[in-house]
């Protein structure tokens, strides 16, 4: 049995005797719906069916708690429960809502046991079960891993189609009339006559109606929303800049904050001298907090420079203080003692080498910054009696609990009101600017704080992508790719996240091998191994995580084996490829981009195909070599999602995943100099330029059995192709990024 199979199946008969014994009394409410928080001090004459619906005299509101971080899930949520609910997009509104278990993320568990998305034995499905029912238990209520879709698909449809039977209920009661001849749409209930009863008007009668629960969800053909282009809630305001962010917030009464930290991440400061700026203009206080200091003035800006013009003394940094170092420490990793699992062990790799045409190579992938256009931001007041807390961010719940520990409260008494986020990659699951704004805002009780990170403390005090490194080696034999054995080295991720949210996460991480070890090829031998760097710089959730980088190492090496081989990269991808889905994937991009044509002089091509959170994703980059450096012309991408909500925002979140996985590959990572990142703003890490967009063409499939997400998958792909493409356009075989270090582009 393979390395992997051992893995699983410990892991399913620990979830399995976790559920049969130590916690049995989960199964009972596993099965049990949490309370709907809406029904709360709920006002006479508002009907709320479930945790998802409020209805009252004036209005319709759909509660949609998945964070919006730009990826348009206000929308996507509001559309799943329209559908259902019979009710057009301009007749509803949409809230947030407050943090509560019943909103806890179903989809969440896939990512969090060690089987490949395509596996769908019993062993996997019966540990997925597992693992969600802990989550529910946990009310893991969060945004991330693209699981929005996949979570809110069913139940969201679910949640609109109880509401209007419940209506319907209420108007039979209101009319006399069966409930069997009436019908909705419109955000009415339809009478035989013509006449119709809107749902504001029934909620008065549906407020005192038991919820009806036996409901059957419309099939495909019946949908007038789901798959049909929508126009996003918040794109009028966004396209004429009167959309509301956290940053945006203003409270009456309240002082504005910025801080100052060590900016050796996890520092300690030793002493500052705050004596010139007390008297400042705007000044109000300068109060301590952990490893820094924060002044309170009467705007931002004026806190901001405040706050730089203090003098400090810093302790030194808790990893290496240079960048070389920190290469050093992952190259020295790859031991039996880093060793953090083996995650496949496929046919015999070590002897299918031996007997084939060897290839070796080694690829490095650097730290990077999140760098989201709206920084770090919160408002809060804190009293004796309650927190109130205004900001966006990913996992409410446990925000709630760590800003409860810092103000001494408990964790119920933490109103958190979830606000639309300009950007987060990733950056939006932390929680030290919260701590931080806790501490400020409890040395100034009674009084609104408003905390704004500038531009230069984001990149600062941002905790990037995880650096990483891989080691290769493989065989090709008779125009074949015959085996693979690839090793990757990083820190891990989780336990430097988690860790910081108080958190220990045991066992192997699987974000160190994830978008290596879980391609679905059939190669007929396969190692990967997984080395868990001792901890370096702290490290963060970066758009699509460890596939992020191990895409690049996987398919760039994979690419490498097929050049040896003298095999076309298409079509011995499609070859090896050991699952249908993801093969039309493949096929689908090659049918786009009419691959196999010849090319002009100085143009090139390359091919890439990485699955992560489930969706598979194959991207075609063209590129022209010319005499000012590289230019990327066009790319073609395919995907398959299962369904897809809304073509529209579908096609705009690949192109924007292409476009971020491009312009990070091309020019951006984080280097540390006397232990401080050097990159201290955008001019630093500039990705790609407008001028440098490539056309992208967008294909969704929908041939998956499950549904999928797609906000971080388009990003793994984009940098092995366009290093594909410029090795067929020049020779030069690109396996370290940023690309800009070895080429120009125009």
């Amino acid at each position: 049995m393979s390395r992997i199979g051992k893995i699983a199946r410990r892991s399913f008969l620990i979830g399995s005797a976790t559920i049969a014994g130590g916690v049995a009394f989960g199964i009972y409410k596993i099965r049990t719906p949490y309370p709907n928080p809406l029904e709360d001090g709920l006002a006479e004459g508002t009907a709320s069916f479930n945790p998802w619906v409020l209805i009252d005299r004036e209005r319709v509101t759909l509660i949609t708690p998945h964070a919006d971080k730009g990826q348009g899930v206000v929308s996507s949520q509001a559309a799943l429960i329209a559908e259902e609910l019979d009710i057009e997009f301009g007749q509803f509104d949409v809230n947030f809502g407050e943090p509560d278990k019943a909103y806890w993320n179903t989809a969440m568990a896939d990512e969090a046991v060690p089987f490949m998305s395509t596996d769908e034995s019993f062993a996997a499905e019966s540990m997925r079960s597992a693992m969600g029912g802990v989550l529910k238990l946990l009310g893991m209520q969060g945004t991330g891993g693209s699981t929005t879709i996949p979570d809110s698909f069913n139940k969201l449809r679910r949640a609109g189609a109880v509401a209007r039977e419940t209506l319907k209920l209420a108007a039979s009661q209101q009319s006399g009339v069966p409930v069997t001849q009436l019908k909705t749409a419109n955000g009415a209930v339809q009478l035989p006559d013509g006449s119709e009863l809107k749902y504001t008007e029934l909620a008065a009668t549906a407020a005192g109606i038991e919820p009806v629960t036996d409901v059957e969800l419309r099939a495909p053909d019946q949908w007038r929303l789901i798959g049909k282009p929508m126009q996003r809630l918040d794109i009028v305001a966004k396209s004429t800049g009167t959309m509301d962010y956290g940053i945006d917030l203003r409270i009456e009464g309240m002082v504005h904050a910025a801080v100052k930290m060590n900016p050796r991440q996890g520092g300690t400061l030793r002493s500052y001298d705050a004596s010139e700026v007390e008297d400042m203009r705007g000044v109000r206080k300068i109060v301590p907090i952990t490893n820094g200091v924060a002044v309170i003035a009467n705007n931002t800006w004026r806190a901001i420079q405040a706050a730089e013009a203090i003098t400090f003394d810093w302790d030194s940094a808790p990893y290496p203080a240079e960048q070389d170092a920190h290469w050093e420490t992952i190259s020295k990793s790859f031991s039996e003692e880093n060793l953090d699992s083996k995650w496949r062990d496929d046919g015999d790799a070590e002897q299918a080498i031996a007997k084939g045409e060897v290839v070796s190579a080694e690829y490095r992938a650097p730290y990077v910054a999140h760098a989201p256009l709206e920084p770090l931001n919160a408002t809060i007041l804190v009293t004796d009696d309650a927190v109130e807390i205004w900001s966006g961010h990913q996992l409410p719940r446990m925000l709630q609990q760590i800003v409860a520990s810092i103000t001494e409260h408990e964790a119920e008494q933490v109103k958190f009101h979830n606000q639309f986020i300009g950007g987060s990659f990733g950056h939006r699951l932390e929680f030290e600017h919260l701590k931080q704004a806790a501490e400020i805002a409890t040395q100034m009780r009674g009084t609104p704080v408003k905390l704004t990170y500038s531009r230069e403390e984001d990149f600062a005090h941002d905790f990037p992508r995880h650096i990483g490194m891989a080691q290769g080696t493989g065989a090709v034999v008779d125009g074949k790719v015959e085996a693979i054995d690839l090793q990757v080295a990083m820190p891990s991720v989780i336990s430097s996240q988690m860790g910081r949210a108080g958190l220990s996460i045991p066992g192997p991480d699987s974000q160190i091998a994830a978008g290596s070890w879980n391609n679905p090829y059939n190669l007929p031998n396969y190692r990967m191994r997984a080395y868990r760097v001792p901890e370096l710089a702290p490290v963060s959730s970066w758009r699509s995580v460890g596939a992020s980088a191990n895409g690049f190492f996987f398919d760039s090496f994979l690419d490498e084996l097929i050049q040896a081989a003298g095999a076309d990269p298409m079509e011995e991808r499609i070859r090896l490829m050991g699952h249908d889905t993801s093969r039309r994937v493949l096929e689908a991009v090659a049918e786009m981009s009419s691959w196999g044509g010849k090319l002009a002089a100085n143009k090139g091509r390359g091919v890439s195909f990485v699955e992560s959170f489930g969706t598979p994703v194959a991207e075609v980059v063209e590129v022209t070599n010319t005499d000012d450096g590289i230019r990327i012309d066009k790319v073609w991408v395919a995907a398959d999602v299962g369904q897809i909500v809304d073509p529209v925002n579908f096609e705009n979140l690949v192109q924007g995943g292409v476009v971020f996985g491009l312009g990070h590959a091309m020019n951006c990572e984080i280097t540390y100099t006397d232990g401080m990142a050097e990159q201290a703003n955008f001019w630093d890490a500039e990705g790609m330029r407008m001028y440098q967009c490539p056309e992208i063409f967008v294909r969704g499939l929908e041939n998956g059995d499950k549904v999928r997400g797609i906000g971080e998958p388009p990003v793994p792909p984009a940098a092995p192709a366009l290093a594909a493409a410029i090795f067929d356009a020049t020779g030069q075989r690109l396996r370290e990024m940023p690309f800009n270090k070895f080429v120009d582009f125009v």
